[in-house]
Formats: C-alpha cells, sequence, structure tokens
C-alpha cells in the first residue's frame, strides 16, 4: 500500500466518523518555543493549553513534520528521520479513551476492501500506563486482546505532558509484531525492534504543575474537559505494509536512493558506510525538498541554517560515493514525484524550489574548493610546526565559514595522517549554541507568557477591530498590564499594555508594521498616551503598547483612540507598493520571482523573492517601470472574502509559511495582474501609492535576493535628493546633466593616469650633475661637496671633482630640500 494510499485512508476514516479534516499546517508554524513544527498536535496546542476555543469538536490531519536534534544520526541507524509524516485525531470534548480506543482499532484491523489498514489483529500489542485499568478493560472489550498483549509501563514511557504546568495523561501505544526474526518474543517491554510502535494514542485528563522530570510532578486535579491526541507515524505504518525493512526503502525514499546508486555506481546493500551515504542523501533531498516548498531558504542562522547543513550533508555524502557532478538537480525531481501526489503544491512551485536548491549547491561547491585550500593550509601547517592533530577552532572555522560538516574535516584530516580535535570543536559548537538559544530566549517577546492577555480574552470577548474601516473609536479601558501582569492604572512616564473594547488600530502582521496615533481621555482629569505598538499575542485579541504622555489610566476609562491619518496613508501606500513591485517583478523575471517575505512601513518597503543572482541594472529599470506604470494606470484595488480553495483556484498567491484559516482574504490590484492573501491595509487606487522608486537589490542566502523601494513622499524626497546632487555635479563640473556621466569618468581616467605616473617618478632614480666656474670655485664652493649635500637630502650619495661632480637618490620628495641646502651653501660662499 502506497503511503499516499494510507494517508487517504486515515482521513478518510476519521472524517467518516464526523472529524473535521485540518490540511498541514506549514513546517513554519508560529510557536516562539520550535524552529520546526515537530509532532502532530502541535498546530492544536493552543486549544489543549486552553488559548484559544476549538472551531470544532474532533478533528484529524496528517502533519508535516521535522525534527533536527539529530541530524549527524541520519542514516547510521534506520530509525533516525529528519522529516517525517504524523497522522493523528484530536477530541476537544467529545470522546475520551473508549472512542479513541474504538476508532484506532477499526482503522489498524479493518479489512483493506472496507477502508482499513488490513493488520493482522494476532499481530497487535499495546501497553497501558500502569495503574490504568480503564484502558486495560477497555482494549479486552472493544478488540478482544488477550492479557498477555496488553502490558504495562511506567510514567517515564506512558504518561504524556509537555515539560511545563498544563494538560497531561497517561497514554496508550499501539505496537506491531513484525516477527521471530526481528528479535525475541516477549512484546515491546522486551524488544523494540520487533515489536514496533505505530499509534500513540493520549487521555488529556489532568492538569499537572511543578514539573520536574518526565516521571516527577503534581497532579492539580481533573481538567474541565477530557480531550484526546493521538499520533500515527506514516513513514512506520508505510514500511510495515509496503514489507520493507525501515523507512528508508519506502516509496516516498527509495526512488532518491535508486537514483543516487545510478549515478555513483555503486549498489544499495552492498556495505554499511556506503548504505549510511545513501540513507543521508534520501532522509536530506526530502527533507530539504519540504522545507522549500514552505518557503525556507538556505542561510547562516536558525530555519535557513538547518536546511543549508541538509542540501550540504546530501551533496558532500554524493560526494564521497563517488559522484563529483552537480547532484541536486538529479536527485529533486525524484523526490518531488513521489512526494506531490500528498502535496500537489510542490510541483506549481517546482520552479521556485530548484532555483533555490541548485543555486546552493553551486554556492557549497565553490566553498568547498575555498574551504580545501584553507584546510591544506592548515594542514601543513600543523606539520610543518611537529603537530599531529588539527585543532577545534581551525575545525569549527571550517565548519562556520565554509560550510564543512566536521565529519568532513575528519575525513580530510585522516588521509593526511592527523587526528582533529573533536571535543574542542564540539564545545565551540555547544558555546555557538548556547549564544543561539540566549537569542531565540531574547526574541520571543514579551507575550511568551499568554495568562493575562488570556484572562482579558475570557472576561470580555474578541476585540472589535475596525482598522478597515475608520480611523478614530469611541472605546472603552478593559484591562491595562505592566510587565505582562495586569495592573489597575498606568501613570504619567510609564510604558504599559491597553486592552480595548474596540479599535482603529492595525497591529502588526503581514509584514505591515503596526500603526501610531494617540489614545486621549477627559475622565480623572484628563490624559493622553502615544501608542507605540500593536500586537495580536492570542487569536482575537487586540494589545496596545502606550506610553502615558499626561495624566493617569484607569480601567474603564472610556477614550478615544485614533490613530495618526499621516502614518496610515503611509502605510496603505507602502503596503500596497509591495503588492506592485511583487507583479512587477514576476512580469520582469518569470513566475518563479515569488515572495518569500516582506516588511512595509509609512514611505518604505522591502521583498525578499526567490532569485539566483543579482538584478541587472536593467532589471531593475524595468521592475521600477513596470511599477510605476501601474500606478500611471490608476488601477483599483479591492479586498474579497473566500474559501482558501477558492482563492488558489481564482489565483491568489500565497505567501510561504504562512497559517491561514477557511475564510481569506484577497487583495486584487488591476484584476489578476496582483492577487494575493493579505491582511494588510491598501491604497483604494493604484495612482494613491504616489511612486516606487527602487533604491537596492541585494542578496539575503543562496537563491534569495532583497528589493527595498521608498514610496509616496518618501519616494519623492529621494528623487529630489538625488537630483540636488547631480545639479551640484552640474555647477562643479560646468557640464549639462546629462554629460555628468562623461565628465566624471573622464576626470577618474586623467586622476587614474596622473597617480601611475606619480608612480612611476617615485620609482625612477633621480641623476644630480654639480659643475662649478672657475670664478665660483674661487669662492671656496667645490662641486664634490655639493653634490654630496644634494644626495643627503634625496636618499643617495655622489662624488667627483671640484669642478665637476655626479651623484644620485631616489627621493623625489627631496628635491626641493636639496635645491634649498644648495642656495644655502652658494649664499654663505658669497657673503649673502
Amino acid at each position: 500500500m502506497q503511503t499516499a494510499e494510507i494517508r487517504r485512508r486515515f482521513l478518510a476514516h476519521f472524517e467518516a466518523a464526523g472529524h473535521t479534516v485540518e490540511p498541514s499546517a506549514p513546517l513554519l508554524l508560529e510557536d516562539p518555543n520550535l524552529l520546526f513544527v515537530n509532532a502532530g498536535m502541535v498546530p492544536f496546542k493552543p486549544y489543549f493549553l486552553g488559548q484559544e476555543t476549538p472551531p470544532y469538536g474532533t478533528a484529524t490531519s496528517v502533519q508535516k513534520c521535522v525534527r533536527t536534534l539529530d541530524i549527524e544520526e541520519v542514516g547510521k541507524t534506520t530509525r533516525h528521520g529528519t522529516f517525517f509524516q504524523m497522522n493523528g485525531n484530536f477530541s476537544f470534548g467529545q470522546y475520551f479513551k473508549e472512542g479513541a480506543i474504538t476508532h484506532a482499532w477499526r482503522l489498524v484491523t479493518g479489512h483493506v476492501d472496507d477502508g482499513g489498514l488490513g493488520f493482522d489483529a494476532e499481530k497487535v500489542w499495546v501497553t497501558v500506563l500502569e495503574g490504568d485499568h480503564e484502558s486495560r478493560e477497555l482494549w479486552r472489550s472493544v478488540a478482544g486482546l488477550p492479557d498477555e498483549r496488553i502490558q504495562d509501563r511506567d510514567l517515564n514511557d506512558n504518561y504524556w505532558h509537555m515539560g511545563v504546568p498544563g494538560p497531561g495523561g497517561p497514554c496508550s501505544e499501539i505496537y506491531i509484531d513484525r516477527g521471530p526474526e526481528f528479535g525475541p518474543d516477549g512484546g515491546p517491554v522486551v524488544d523494540e525492534d520487533r515489536f514496533l510502535e505505530i499509534w500513540n494514542l493520549v487521555f488529556m485528563q489532568e492538569e499537572i504543575t511543578n514539573v520536574r522530570a518526565k516521571d516527577q510532578f503534581d497532579v492539580v486535579g481533573p481538567l474541565p474537559s477530557q480531550n484526546i491526541d493521538t499520533g500515527m507515524g506514516l513513514e512506520r505504518v508505510a514500511y510495515l505494509l509496503q514489507g520493507k525493512q525501515n523507512l528508508y526503502e519506502t516509496d516516498e525514499v527509495f526512488p532518491v536512493i535508486e537514483r543516487a546508486s545510478q549515478l555513483t555506481g555503486r549498489t544499495y546493500g552492498a556495505n554499511h558506510v556506503d548504505d549510511v551515504r545513501f540513507r543521508v542523501v534520501a532522509d536530506h533531498v526530502r527533507s530539504g525538498l519540504m522545507l522549500m516548498g514552505d518557503g525556507v531558504t538556505p542561510g547562516n542562522e536558525a530555519r535557513g541554517y538547518v536546511l543549508r547543513r541538509l542540501l550540504r550533508r546530501a551533496v558532500r555524502s554524493m560526494r564521497l560515493l563517488g559522484y563529483e557532478d552537480p547532484a541536486l538537480p538529479e536527485l529533486l525531481p525524484v523526490s518531488l514525484d513521489r512526494m506531490k501526489a500528498s502535496y500537489p503544491e510542490l510541483e506549481a512551485d517546482f520552479p521556485r524550489i530548484e532555483q533555490v536548491a541548485y543555486a546552493e549547491e553551486d554556492a557549497f561547491r565553490s566553498t568547498l574548493g575555498k574551504g580545501t585550500q584553507i584546510f591544506d593550509v592548515a594542514a601543513q601547517k600543523v606539520k610543518a610546526d611537529g603537530g599531529t592533530g588539527l585543532s577545534g577552532e581551525a575545525a569549527f572555522t571550517l565548519h562556520d565559514t565554509y560550510g564543512f560538516p566536521i565529519d568532513l574535516t575528519l575525513e580530510m584530516a585522516q588521509e593526511q595522517g592527523l587526528s582533529v580535535d573533536a571535543d574542542g570543536f564540539r564545545a565551540l559548537m555547544a558555546e555557538q549554541k548556547a549564544r543561539a538559544k540566549a537569542d531565540a530566549k531574547a526574541k520571543k517577546g514579551v507575550h511568551a507568557d499568554t495568562h493575562a492577555y488570556r484572562a482579558a480574552l475570557d472576561a470580555n470577548g474578541p476585540t472589535d477591530w475596525q482598522a478597515y474601516t475608520t480611523l478614530s473609536t469611541e472605546s472603552r479601558v478593559l484591562a491595562l498590564l505592566s510587565q505582562g501582569e495586569a495592573v489597575p492604572a498606568l501613570t504619567a512616564g510609564s510604558i504599559g499594555e491597553v486592552v480595548l473594547d474596540r479599535t482603529p488600530f492595525y497591529a502588526e502582521s503581514g509584514g505591515q508594521n503596526a500603526d501610531a496615533g494617540t489614545l486621549t481621555w477627559s475622565g480623572h482629569g484628563g490624559g493622553t498616551a502615544e501608542v507605540l505598538d500593536v500586537q495580536r499575542p492570542i487569536k482575537g485579541l487586540v494589545v496596545h503598547q502606550v506610553r502615558v504622555l499626561e495624566g493617569e489610566l484607569v480601567v474603564d476609562e472610556q477614550l478615544s483612540a485614533d490613530v495618526d491619518p499621516e502614518w496610515r496613508l503611509g502605510a496603505r501606500q507602502a503596503h500596497s507598493g509591495t503588492h506592485v513591485v511583487h507583479a512587477a517583478l514576476r512580469e520582469v523575471l518569470g513566475p518563479t520571482a515569488l515572495q518569500s517575505g516582506s516588511y512595509n512601513r509609512p514611505g518604505y518597503l522591502r521583498l525578499d523573492f526567490g532569485w539566483s543572482g543579482a538584478l541587472s541594472p536593467e532589471q531593475l529599470h524595468d521592475v521600477e517601470h513596470v511599477s510605476n506604470r501601474a500606478l500611471r494606470e490608476d488601477l483599483p484595488v479591492s479586498a474579497q472574502y473566500m474559501t482558501l480553495p477558492e482563492a488558489r483556484e481564482w489565483g491568489a498567491l500565497a505567501l510561504f509559511g504562512e497559517t491561514y484559516g477557511e475564510e481569506v482574504r484577497v487583495v486584487e490590484i488591476g484584476g489578476p495582474w496582483s492577487r494575493e492573501l493579505c491582511g494588510g491595509t491598501h491604497v483604494d487606487r493604484s495612482s494613491q501609492i504616489g511612486t516606487v522608486v527602487v533604491t537596492s537589490d541585494g542578496s539575503v542566502g543562496a537563491g534569495n535576493r532583497r528589493i527595498e523601494a521608498l514610496t509616496g513622499l518618501e519616494g519623492f524626497a529621494y528623487l529630489a535628493k538625488e537630483r540636488d546632487l547631480v545639479l551640484q555635479l552640474t555647477d562643479v563640473l560646468k557640464a549639462r546633466p546629462e554629460e555628468v556621466p562623461t565628465r566624471v569618468n573622464d576626470l577618474l581616467a586623467r586622476l587614474k593616469a596622473t597617480e601611475k605616473e606619480l608612480e612611476k617618478l617615485k620609482a625612477a632614480e633621480l641623476s644630480v650633475v654639480v659643475a662649478l666656474t672657475p670664478a665660483a670655485q674661487e669662492r671656496g664652493l667645490a662641486a664634490n661637496a655639493l653634490v654630496g649635500v644634494v644626495g643627503e637630502r634625496i636618499g643617495g650619495k655622489g662624488g667627483g671633482k671640484p669642478d665637476v661632480a655626479q651623484g644620485g637618490g631616489t627621493d623625489v620628495g627631496g628635491i626641493d630640500a636639496a635645491f634649498a641646502a644648495v642656495l644655502d651653501a652658494v649664499r654663505v660662499a658669497v657673503g649673502r
């Protein structure tokens, strides 16, 4: 049974049981504690934590996941994989243990003709938490399992929690007996290679606190509602149903190994070392494909660095298998062919994906050569100094600067008979990771702890957000916060957060900066607060960060919330300008120039897009021209609401990594010319943007560029500044504006020629000849003495007779001093 078919059957099984089918969230789901989604329940975490109210009672999904803690272990065993898919079904107070066990049993052992997976019921074993008699009895009554195939395990194995105070509960795991060839009998408590876990059913039933370890915590009491969270490893089920030994041999992964084998001429299964490399290639190519599909681009930090490591390890592994040519153009399309059945969007986006991937391989192949030279120099120095090992610092530099994995450095060192200080390398890596963790923690922001916001939302309901329709509202203060805690008042000079019942302020999102403005009130003596920032820390709640300028602001105060109209106009111009530039890029460069990120504030925009290589001056000019042509055409700008499938069918572009609800907002400029999913504020017609002035284009990683531009008055101010600069040049050069480039080039050419002549003079040897008349000699002057005076000052020497002498030197700068010295000598001789 193909992996895509197993996936389809899982979703169909639970959809038929009344579950809402949720599409996989992007791997880049915004969570301050996660680099990537690493478990099927992550998108549902706000519901389980009580931060948000689920829009349904039950749901099911197949979630894309990436785990990066053990990238170095990938391939060494058949258990480690970077990308994987997790099937899950979830209940929010609807059914509990009996429902979860019944659903799981019917799917696992159901006949294939009836939509089941067809596992032999006699080969199914389960585990339960010791003391969980209810689950044991349900497995007996629902599934008919005998007691010997229901095994007890302790809290370390069969209790689930998040490692922090919150929900927790026992779990029950389903195993399949693979047979005696895989290990001894006795169930999963004896051997988890023979008895392979395929599904974990978590029964969230209690609130825990004071979490000290996996098995050490305090139970506060039962949860208000009992919830279900389950996770079935899709790849594990696939290799069991396909009769394979491991996930690398399944239909979605093995074709890459087959292609790699063809390219290298080596056989998978012939020796362990090569097999590890084949598995690294297959895993990393697929994982890289899925990350790039969700908008990740290679870089030197965080998510981009993970992708860079994956792609480079895949390329390096092909090199170690003996393949020196570009590998990704041969392997990535194979992975696409296997994954597109479950993720058809990959095929539509593949032109962008391959552009990013191939540019990264080209960059690595280039740095590989440079890094090899650096390694050779370091190795030669170690040998010359009589050493036998490369320092950890040198290995870290190769890794951090040139992208060398440590095992590549180890291999190259071994070839030269050297060791590597691996402990020193690991210590430096640990320091770097610690710094990265500290940075990540610092970047979580004030919204990492949401309890105060949750309390405000639960007490008052969602904010009536009116940013699309007005710049001013009469509002009431629902809550005030300082340092993440509720307070009764904010005094003059203090900075805090304000929750209003309604607001006209745009909260930062979608790359658009938050609105600026004021809150003013007349009660309690009156006062004014400056709005510094506006955020949505949790869904449904808008929070204003303010500085109280005068007066005291208290809870329940009635006030006027006013957006700065000039700020909002500039923001609308910049955001609409971003859409215009995006459309212009696609028109000039082609459909693969797709946005991967953006930021805009009044008068300024920047847009990241997939593209390899710098844009030529002509291309930048064309992008600017197409953008301003759209402004001159006064295109209508409109927003419509529709379902996500409708938006995609309509051709609307979505930003990679963004999560969208069932209903989305599509902003259109000039009909189909620009259609994007967007929640920002925009002008009514394109001419209101004023102008688009492209100011720069630069690289932000392999296969990704950043273009910056100014709009509105800021764009005109930039042009005026450039005009003034040209006028100054025309005045200085006494030339017309169109002649300035030629005149400047001429001046530079003349300057360069003059500098060359000066260099020649500085390098030339000076010759000196002194000749005296008899009358001069009679006054006491001697030519051989005077030539010595000259030689001392021009860096040389000389000699000869009293009437004629000659010498030389090399210091042109000493000529004036030499002449002065000669004149002084003559004056002394003649008595002047």
